[in-house]
């Protein structure tokens, strides 16, 4: 009950006890001193059924269809959750098999793929390389060895015999004919006139007659017909010593090859298509041996013919086969495209690959080009893996916002997945020329794909995307919060333990966990829950941890983790002091006192960042006579949102319910947020707007000691809103900068008491009877309160309990239509 004395609002309404804004957690009912007696374990897990019920299921089903998609709020610790929970299943799996690149021998352009048990690919490529590196230092040697020197010495005689043979006809056939020969460095051969025995010279022969001249060049031409003869047999026979060389060499290589690829053939037996590598690498070898010998030893040998070089130009033959010497090494080699060696050696089972940065070579890999001499190329042992490679055989989480900014990476994951293979392609601009480039074979893809988002985008996916539909048909969806009972409790503190250990922080008293717990409940906003965003907890606990070492102590205490919840505050409230600066000077006009007609204190939450406070506002009413109707000026300004638009409707339908079941409702007037210049949306103010607008029509003033916050709903009860401790803060907090009066308070929702979780110098000055806080169910508890007046109640006669504050706003509405039908339609003058 309230009654009015005077211009004084007496208030009798209950308001709520000190016990009732807040929950507590005893640190009593604890089972340890501190957090090292809880046992430590991934608490999130239980918290979580319809998540762990879908990667469960994906981790029972096969195949590509049935990923899954992680549905939450950041802040939720999603990455984390998902990795706590597949790790211990990924370890239980089997290693995936390593993965080769290596060139085809057939088509350098298409490498093949080859697979080998974990730990396998490394020990080929490493064995191989060795292999073949002993090969060239075999080859090497045999330069140095009697067998190879005496054969290679008998060849070099043979051919020496018969182009000495040769070379002394083509003297003796030029002496006969009177030429000589001169045969250059290059193998160039001239035939020169002699006269006497002596070779002309260039002036003597000039002083030839023409005719002399002319008989000398005839002879000449049927020399050189004659010489080209035996110049033919002597290439002839050079291009015998010539084989005759390289099949030494082949020899020498093969005995080499046969030798150091043998144990790599007995190790790797099982795999045929390295068998067909290494007989694929022999042949290459032995079909370009000479390219294969080493720089020194290729000039060595070449250089043990320097007459057969001197005669016929090859003094270049040598450096250019040491320069292909590089040319065809890269053949040989192997592209250790991936190695899950180290997980096979650490027992870790299958991978679980997070991909922080998407891109489309980051996430389906590439083929890279170098470049030489300003043209860019590629080959086999340029094809880079990408993480879809890293994690075949286990498991991929994506955040879903990386992937579909990222061009292409969205689109090459599901063709992979509608495949069931990864193709390498070069994502190249379609308006520009494309190089050659390389089609390694395609990988087949055994993985499962987790994408991590928010509902938004799972919603957007689904309807947006029919493949997501068909890929993706797992949703895991993670809740927000849990109910705070018992069990969940002790869950919770299992949970709290695993971020204690896992971070490496000192132990927490009991009390510091009973007040993690109970911030757990303020961060849901409900007496009867804990939130599950545990990277908020998580982040004042480090605070926490800090600031107990900051004062050399190795036990974090309640008092530590007050001060980082209220450092992290301080840190944030940048803005909010502001605005607190100027109530303080009263350049944000809101009355905490008096009384006044039309005017209400009502309450709003602003958000900057991560940081979320309230601030009380102005809000006022005029009316009078007219036909305009209650306009809503934040919507005239264009500042109200369409849910605020909606909470003006709702309190004309509540007029109309309440006053105009007799006669119309005719007038006009304003509701109005003063000094608001930012934009306005929600309906939690439609109760101290109602109450503004029945303060203006009946005339009696409202207590504006008071705020009110409540959605009102067409039958005036008053609902549920959110953020109602941050409102309750704030109108108190500018209460308390201009002296706490003993009157003040603040009117709410009933059915929001359970979420008051208010800071503890709220709940003092509550105690002290300094500040009030009164839970109202209907608009007409509310009204009594802040004018002081009954509401009232219908009669029989339709008509309101007289002296009541609706049969004040029922008169005076009565009144506007009587003179506003006047003005429409004023008497006659009498003559």
């Amino acid at each position: 009950m309230t009654r009015k004395t005077g211009t004084t609002i007496v208030r009798a309404a209950a308001t709520l006890p000190p016990e009732k804004l807040r929950t507590r957690l005893d640190p009593a009912s604890l089972p340890c001193a501190d957090s090292r007696g809880l046992a430590k374990r991934n608490g999130q897990a239980a918290f979580q059924p319809r998540a762990m019920q879908a990667l469960r299921m994906a981790l029972m089903i096969p195949g590509l269809e049935y990923n899954v998609f992680v549905a939450g709020d950041p802040g939720q610790g999603r990455t984390h959750f998902v990795r706590s929970i597949l790790s211990p299943e990924a370890a239980k799996r089997p290693t995936p098999p390593d993965w080769l690149y290596l060139h085809n021998f057939e088509d350098e352009d298409r490498p093949h793929a080859v697979s080998l048990p974990a730990g396998q690919g490394r020990a080929y490529k490493t064995a191989l390389a060795k292999a073949l590196a002993d090969v060239r230092l075999a080859i090497n040697a045999s330069f140095d060895q009697d067998a190879y020197r005496n054969k290679h010495e008998t060849l070099f005689k043979r051919f020496s015999a018969k182009r000495d043979s040769i070379y002394n006809k083509m003297e003796a056939m030029a002496r006969d004919k009177g030429f000589a020969l001169d045969m250059d460095d290059n193998g160039g051969l001239t035939i020169l006139p002699m006269a006497g025995g002596k070779v002309m010279e260039d002036e003597e022969y000039g002083r030839l007659p023409p005719a002399r001249r002319k008989l000398l060049k005839t002879k000449g031409e049927r020399l050189l017909s004659d010489i080209g003869v035996l110049l033919r047999k002597l290439t002839q026979s050079e291009q015998g010593f010539r084989q005759g060389e390289l099949k030494l060499h082949r020899e020498v290589a093969a005995e080499a090859l046969t030798t150091r690829l043998a144990p790599l053939r007995k190790d790797f037996a099982a795999h045929a298509r390295l068998i067909e590598h290494m007989a694929a690498v022999e042949k290459d070898i032995l079909d370009n041996v000479n390219d294969y010998l080493p720089r020194d030893a290729a000039e060595r040998w070449g250089a043990a013919a320097p007459a057969a070089q001197s005669a016929h130009g090859a003094h270049g033959e040598a450096h250019g086969q040491a320069q292909a010497q590089d040319d065809i090494g890269y053949r040989h080699e192997v592209n250790l495209f991936v190695d899950n060696g180290r997980l096979a050696q650490d027992r870790q089972g299958a991978p679980v690959v997070v991909e922080d940065h998407p891109t489309a070579f980051n996430l389906l890999g590439s083929i890279e080009r170098e470049s030489e001499l300003g043209a860019f190329y590629t080959d086999f042992s340029l094809v880079r893996a990408g993480s879809v490679h890293r994690a075949n055989g286990g498991f991929l989480i994506l955040n879903v916002e990386d992937l579909l900014g990222n061009q292409g990476s969205w689109e090459g994951l599901l063709r992979a997945l509608r495949l069931g293979r990864l193709r390498m392609e070069d994502p190249g601009d379609g308006e520009q020329t494309r190089t050659r480039t390389i089609e390694p074979e395609p990988i087949p893809l055994d993985l499962k794909i987790i994408l991590v988002g928010t509902d938004e985008a799972y919603e957007a996916l689904l309807s947006g995307d029919d493949r997501f539909r068909k890929h993706f048909k797992l949703k895991a969806h993670l809740q927000g919060s849990v109910a705070r009972t018992a069990a969940s409790t002790r869950q919770y503190l299992a949970a709290l333990a695993g971020i204690i250990d896992q971070g490496g922080l000192p132990p927490f008293s009991r009390e510091a966990l009973a007040g993690l717990v109970d911030h757990a409940s303020r961060l849901a906003e409900d007496q009867k829950r804990l939130t599950l965003s545990f990277t908020q907890v998580r982040g004042r606990m480090i605070e926490a941890a800090a600031i107990a070492r900051m004062d050399g102590r190795e036990l974090v205490e309640l008092s530590d983790l007050s001060r980082a919840v209220a450092e992290h505050d301080f840190r944030a409230n940048l803005f909010e002091e502001e605005f607190m600066a100027d109530y303080d000077r009263q350049i944000i006009k809101v009355a905490t006192g008096g009384s006044a007609v039309g005017r209400a204190n009502g309450l709003s939450v602003t958000l900057f960042g991560d940081y979320e406070f309230g601030l009380p506002h102005q809000i006022s009413c005029t009316v009078g006579v007219g036909h305009g109707g209650i306009l809503d000026l934040e919507r005239e300004a264009q500042l109200g949102g369409p849910i605020h638009t909606k909470g003006m409707m709702i309190i004309k339908s509540c007029l109309v319910r309440l006053f105009a079941q007799d006669k119309p409702l005719v007038l006009t007037g304003s509701l109005c947020f003063e000094q608001n210049y930012a934009g306005v949306e929600g309906d939690s103010a439609s109760g101290a707007e109602l109450a503004a607008l029945l303060s203006a029509l009946s005339g009696a003033p409202i207590d504006l000691s008071l705020a009110f916050t409540g959605a009102v709903s067409q039958s005036g009860a008053i609902m549920a809103v959110g953020g109602v401790n941050r409102k309750v803060e704030g109108f108190f907090e500018v209460c308390r900068r201009r002296g706490l009066s003993g009157r003040q308070g603040v009117l709410f929702p009933a059915d929001n008491a359970v979420h008051l979780l208010l800071k503890d110098e709220v709940v003092e000055a509550v105690r002290a009877g300094q500040f009030h806080l009164y839970p109202v169910a209907s608009i007409e508890q509310a009204m009594t309160i802040l004018t002081g007046l009954p509401a009232g109640t219908r009669r029989k006669d339709g008509r309101y309990t007289p002296g009541s504050l609706y049969s004040m706003v029922d008169a005076r509405l009565a009144e506007l239509t009587r003179l506003a039908s006047q003005a429409e339609h004023p008497r006659k003058k009498r003559g």
